[in-house]
């Protein structure tokens, strides 16, 4: 039951090139920055990430981008990444774009064993449709586009709304940061960096998890739990260094009066 591995190399030591990885995090926020600079470390590539974004071109998932680690980006929002837009557009990365709200829910289906379900978000649009740009080719020529998607119409207060099948996300490996944790793997996330760390936690079939505070098995209340440990298969424990090292994706001061 004690899932705690002695060093975050340790963790990931079996992601191998080719891989799928589910990362939580928003922006900068609560991100498993100490996990991805192990998969860094690694030396794996060809890999495919699901994550919200792809952070920015030094930290983040932006360091695996930066070394030309990532094959294929299943996101919401890429646009503070340089190095992203230029990867996509020149052809050296794939990119698939998901409405926010479909995407934590296609994880959070591949966490329930559901898989697919139809949501009202992309109809009667290209997400719908297909021909969204997936794949550029070196001279900026579409060489992959999104397929067209099952759709259907169900009755909403008496009218007629046309929803779009989508598919659940299982991937291989989840990489997630929780404020707490216990050794059993039961996770709490604190305010903010709760957002899409519970979801990857679900949809990944070996979920790694670093921890800022690690506690015994009985210290965190059971109703505060976010995470149940039944999802997660091993806890890295930060140091305080680690633990303390945020970043601030954008910085906005004045002068003191």
């Amino acid at each position: 039951m004690d899932k705690v591995v002695s060093s975050a190399a340790d963790a990931v030591a079996d992601i191998g090139s080719g891989s799928s990885l589910a990362v939580g995090g928003f922006g900068l926020c609560g991100i498993p920055s100490v996990l991805i600079e192990a998969v860094l470390a690694s030396g794996v590539g060809d890999l495919e990430a699901f994550s919200n974004n792809a952070g920015v071109d030094d930290w983040g998932l932006g360091r695996l981008l930066g070394a030309g680690r990532l094959r294929r980006m299943v996101a919401s929002y890429v646009g503070e990444n340089k190095e992203f837009a230029r990867q996509y557009l020149s052809g050296e990365l794939e990119v698939e774009l998901t409405p926010q709200g479909t995407l934590a829910e296609r994880m959070r289906a591949g966490g329930s064993g559901i898989a697919a379900f139809f949501t009202a978000t992309g109809g009667g649009t290209q997400v719908a449709e297909g021909g969204l740009p997936w794949l550029y080719d070196a001279q900026g020529t579409v060489v992959k586009s999104s397929p067209p998607k099952e759709t259907r119409t169900f009755p909403v207060d008496g009218v007629e709304r046309e929803f779009v099948l989508e598919s659940a996300i299982v991937a291989d490996f989840a990489l997630v940061r929780a404020w707490k944790g216990d050794r059993h793997g039961n996770l709490v996330f604190k305010d903010s960096a709760r957002n899409f760390n519970p979801l990857a936690a679900m949809c990944g079939r070996v979920t790694i998890a670093e921890v800022e505070h690690l506690v015994e098995p009985g210290e965190l209340v059971p109703n505060e739990v976010h995470t149940p440990g039944v999802y997660v298969h091993r806890v890295v424990e930060l140091s305080p260094e680690q633990a303390a090292d945020k970043r601030i994706e954008k910085s906005t001061t004045r002068s003191r009066a």
